[in-house]
């Protein structure tokens, strides 16, 4: 079996370069070229359970998320994947498929098998279970969240500006004229989608189309007749769009928060046969392709979601190279409305 001696020898490098490069380092592009070359040729493989013992390092990365059928998640994997396989690192995926008893034990697995980080897509986890499995474990590790946030847990986070992508829908269409305005958004426990429903609120009430506290309608947590609570499905937006149809004075305009929501409503709607954009007023969620495909086209808030994975990966990569500097930080991310026919 080959050994890195052996890469010297072909390479005529120093063992320091070609260790620096083996661990992830940076080394001049020649250099790099040379130790690969020599890497294919002598058949040499890497020894990471020796060397993760030596290091106390693993280059790899553990990533958990609600579920990987989504296109919002993959585009945030697929950019996070990128940023830290640059730097020597593996990210390995796995989802908990919204079920509160695997997210808690995809994180303590990943915790338990030395990962050197984790990126965390939260639902039901608290601080107190992270603290609980930092102590099972004897160590602690960067974490950064993505997307959500956890009550009281004090921790790198990357999020949208929830609030205002809710703000400004609303706002463009009671700028269309509509006082009537619905919006499906999702499971209140959700940082983003109680978010949602917060911005929803407040334009209402700066628009002066709610008499009561919007705080505390918010704070209820609960569904009234023009706020329906989905499940980030798309089941949900197809039943709670008719559902809305159906009322006897439904809204003349409505906002879907999430991408599977969205094409829920505009499914029932085009079953109805109804004319989003005409018949009714409707912005839609990160379904760009989708809305700018029907006629008329729909407005649609898109979300970063390939900047939302580069900075949770360079982010953690600070942590992981032991720089605290500003923790905990959170980067909130802008949203982009979508005008009608202006893709």
């Amino acid at each position: 079996m080959s050994t890195i001696k052996d890469i010297a020898k072909h390479t005529g490098l120093s063992l320091a370069t070609i260790s620096k490069y083996l661990n992830g380092g940076n080394v001049l592009a020649e250099n790099r070229e040379k130790i690969d070359e020599a890497i294919e040729l002598l058949h040499y493989r890497i020894n990471r359970s020796a060397r993760s013992l030596r290091s106390n390092h693993t280059k790899t990365v553990g990533v958990v998320m609600p579920t990987m059928a989504l296109a919002f998640f993959g585009s945030v994997f697929s950019e996070l994947d990128s940023v830290l396989t640059r730097e020597g690192y593996t990210a390995i995926a796995c989802s908990y498929n919204f079920n509160r008893e695997l997210e808690v034990d995809k994180f303590r697995y990943f915790a338990s098998n030395n990962v050197d980080g984790i990126v965390l897509i939260p639902q039901f986890l608290t601080a107190g279970e992270i603290d609980s499995i930092y102590s099972s474990v004897g160590r602690s590790f960067p974490i950064v969240l993505v997307d959500r946030t956890i009550p009281d847990f004090k921790c790198d986070t990357i999020v949208i500006d929830n609030l205002n992508a809710a703000y400004t829908s609303v706002e463009h269409l009671i700028n269309q004229g509509h006082r009537r305005i619905g919006i499906i958004v999702g499971p209140q426990n959700i940082s983003t989608a109680y978010e949602r429903a917060v911005g929803y609120y407040r334009a209402l009430k700066d628009y002066g189309l709610l008499d009561a506290d919007y705080s505390s309608l918010a704070e209820s947590r609960t569904e009234n007749e023009l706020v329906r609570i989905g499940n980030y499905d798309f089941e949900s937006g197809f039943r709670i769009f008719n559902e809305f149809m159906d009322m006897d004075n439904p809204p003349t305009a409505l906002c879907a928060t999430n991408y599977d929501m969205t094409l829920g409503a505009i499914s029932a709607a085009r079953e109805r046969r109804i004319v989003l954009g005409e018949s009714i007023g409707f912005v839609g969620f990160d379904a760009l392709n989708v809305c700018g495909m029907i006629r008329p086209q729909l407005c649609v808030v898109e979300q970063p979601t390939s900047d939302m994975g580069r900075c949770a990966g360079e982010l953690l990569l600070k942590r992981m190279k032991g720089d605290s500097d500003g923790f905990p930080k959170v980067i909130r991310l802008k949203t982009q409305l979508h005008l009608e026919n202006e893709y």
